[in-house]
């Protein structure tokens, strides 16, 4: 009598804790695909295949700290980065901003 209430207890017990897990692992893997950035390397590659369609570059750089950017009601967090190319024999500077999460440029600039 008392050996199938424990086995019962224990089967229930083993099936709660599958079922917490799977749903945590799940809300896991939802909260940190929704809040994973992409490397800032690879955003500057992106900026500099682009300019190079446009001819050769001679410099480019990227910070690597996040900042926050607001715009009217949407919120992100950005990267800063810069290309330098000669046009017309002279240096000319680019700043851009793209977005952390997805990596789209969001404002680019000569200065």
């Amino acid at each position: 009598m008392f050996e199938d209430e424990k086995y019962d207890y224990l089967g229930a017990g083993l099936l709660a804790g599958l079922i917490v897990g799977t749903i945590g692992g799940a809300i896991g893997t939802i909260w940190y695909k929704k809040n994973k950035t992409m490397n800032a390397d690879v955003i500057l590659e992106s900026v500099k295949s682009a300019f190079l369609k446009e001819g050769p570059i001679e410099g480019s750089w990227i910070e690597f700290s996040k900042q926050p950017l607001q715009k009217f009601a949407i919120k992100s967090k950005t990267y800063t980065g810069g290309i330098t190319r000669l046009e017309d024999l002279e240096m000319v500077q680019y700043e851009f901003v793209a977005d952390a999460y997805t990596g789209t440029v969001l404002d680019i600039y000569r200065l």
